[in-house]
């Protein structure tokens, strides 16, 4: 109530003062507020214009649902700003082919092709580490649910560096006319043990993961940022993450672009996944 009394006074006395920079400071800058894309959720009503500019849900059969100018307007905020690699042209590029008037595309929650990446803090024997865990949405029943797929720790993929070594060690093909006494080579040097396996295998992370979990050796701390990452608009890839900042081009934003086709995408996800 002073706030309102002071604006009253400010505005009879000084009408030329008072400009609209001292107004919203005085008052609390709620377009501000409006223009913060605050949730995940809220981010793909934006993205695909199911929600008005002053937050209320649009819903199909709604005159301005997924109306294009609106969705248009939302698309160019929905980028972070302060990030030199979106350009204009890729930035443009990308809102032509989600607003192709012959096939628009859309996000779609529980569409698949997108998942989270989840940086962690856990004790491991004692030392405070970073747990990167990636998570995605399953179905399950009548409903959906968050599972995690994979993990990444830097200590255990040190353990399976010698994995993809060029001079690789080998058992003889006749080693089993010595009763694979041999073997004595294999575990003489555990450094190189991973070098004996089969041509397809792939180390399971996760597993050692949930291993070193139940033994005690891995407790949990904290979760320290999120991050998203989406494949569903065919040709791109994006990355979705979360800025605290003042202004407006502010809250969860589309923070990494790139064109991909086929094969970049392969190659994209293994990079994401440290493989």
């Amino acid at each position: 109530m002073r706030k309102f009394r002071i604006l009253l006074i400010s505005l009879v006395l000084f009408p030329g003062l008072m400009t609209a920079q001292s107004f919203n400071s005085l008052l609390g800058d709620e377009s501000i507020l409006h223009a913060q894309t605050k949730q995940v959720n809220q981010f793909f009503r934006r993205f695909n214009a199911e929600e008005s500019t002053s937050g209320d849900r649009y819903f199909p059969g709604d005159k301005d649902y997924r109306n294009p100018d609106l969705r248009k307007r939302y698309l160019g905020i929905l980028f972070d700003n302060q990030n030199a690699s979106i350009t204009d042209p890729l930035r443009q590029s990308f809102i032509a082919d989600v607003m192709s008037p012959s096939q628009p595309r859309y996000l779609e929650f529980h569409g698949g092709q997108w998942f989270t990446e989840v940086l962690t803090e856990f004790s491991y024997m004692g030392k405070k580490t970073p747990v990167t865990i990636y998570l995605k949405l399953e179905e399950e029943n009548q409903g959906y649910k968050w599972v995690i797929t994979n993990v990444y720790l830097s200590s255990f993929h040190e353990m399976f560096h010698n994995l993809e070594k060029d001079d690789q060690r080998f058992l003889h093909p006749m080693s089993h006319e010595l009763d694979f006494m041999n073997l004595v080579r294999v575990f003489k040097d555990k450094a190189y043990v991973e070098q004996y396996t089969a041509s397809d295998y792939h180390p399971d992370y996760l597993t050692l993961f949930l291993y070193e979990f139940k033994k005690g050796n891995l407790v949990f701390n904290t979760v320290k940022d999120v991050k998203f990452h989406f494949f569903q608009v065919p040709g791109w890839y994006f990355e979705l993450s979360e800025f605290n900042r003042p202004g407006t081009n502010a809250g969860w934003l589309i923070s990494g672009l790139m064109k991909i086709n086929d094969n970049d995408k392969e190659l994209l996800l293994k990079y994401l996944y440290h493989e």
